[in-house]
């Protein structure tokens, strides 16, 4: 169908002129003259072979269809105007494609990024939970949180948080039944073990001076969110290892019974291509993610170790 649409500067003359029920206010919203605003008007009037105004006394009136087309117009300048703007902030949109543990991501990182968001609207996260490092070369993938030594060829590794381990439990538990006021009392308890990680509670027995107990006993879990969410639920007490159990410790759904503290063989480290630019988007989340490990730290949030 073949659009018959008048001058857009006619449209714009009337509509300013009918809404403000001025020529004068609508030429200063125009930047125009009103001699200019009072042609464009007479000529829309003209081209529709209707009558869009009445002036008695000086004053402006719209007649009936001046009202309804003036309605109309309105409507499709504040669409053309929301159309634009809309098209202005995709434009203006960065997305972040990032590479984080499940475990690490569900645990920790999903809960604050509204924060983030908070700060950088118009940035968006792709966000990938993968329990393996990105190929960069055949990835697109801006960014990744990685467990290690923080020594990868060709990588800027930057240290975000160290790791600890110390068990956590249900609160239930330390009151329950078989009370943990200290570590020889594990053996009133089922312990739970995380896949890869098996022999952290030998280690924690020997730190604990503990013998004589099982420290291979208990379920086995595929992830590390698995082993928290038993423990949560009463099932046992688990190794919890920062940050993974930081926000369920600040909430009290978990405790950690004891102040024995194995440090971590590992850290987490933000990496990204050496060669890459350092583009607004990825400074911006990489800062954001070492200013949230330093508020929790300030804020006294545990994050590192235990409370004894």
């Amino acid at each position: 169908m073949s659009r018959r649409i008048p001058p857009l500067t006619w449209l714009r003359a009337f509509e300013a002129a009918a809404r403000h029920l001025s020529i004068t206010r609508a030429a200063e919203e125009l930047n125009v003259s009103p001699a200019a605003v009072s042609q464009h008007v007479r000529a829309l009037e003209a081209q529709l072979d209707l009558t869009l105004f009445r002036r008695v006394h000086n004053r402006m009136y719209l007649t009936e269809c001046g009202q309804a087309y003036r309605i109309r117009l309105t409507a499709g300048f504040d669409l053309l105007a929301l159309g634009t703007k809309e098209l202005h902030d995709h434009a203006q949109r960065e997305v972040l494609t990032i590479r984080v543990p499940s475990s690490f991501s569900i645990l920790w990182l999903a809960p604050k990024l509204d924060r983030f968001h908070a700060l950088y609207p118009s940035i968006d996260i792709r966000l990938t939970a993968l329990d393996r490092s990105v190929d960069f070369a055949r990835e697109e993938i801006d960014l990744e949180i990685r467990n290690g030594d923080g020594r990868w060829p060709g990588l800027d590794a930057v240290l975000l948080m160290e790791e600890e381990v110390f068990p956590v439990c249900s609160p239930v538990l330390v009151a329950g039944a078989h009370p943990l006021r200290q570590p020889a009392d594990l053996a009133h308890h089922e312990l739970l073990h995380v896949n890869g990680y098996f022999e952290d509670w030998t280690m924690w027995f020997r730190a604990a001076g503990i013998g004589g107990l099982d420290a291979r006993r208990g379920d086995l879990f595929d992830q590390s969110i698995m082993a928290i969410q038993a423990a949560i639920s009463g099932l046992g007490v688990a190794l919890g290892r920062t940050p993974l159990v930081a926000n369920e410790l600040g909430t009290g759904r978990l405790v950690a019974p004891f102040d024995i503290v194995l440090p971590g063989e590992d850290s987490y480290w933000i990496t990204y291509p050496r060669s890459t630019p350092e583009h607004a988007g990825l400074v911006a989340f990489r800062d954001w993610l070492l200013e949230e490990v330093a508020g929790a730290e300030e804020e006294g949030q545990r994050v590192e170790t235990p409370a004894a």
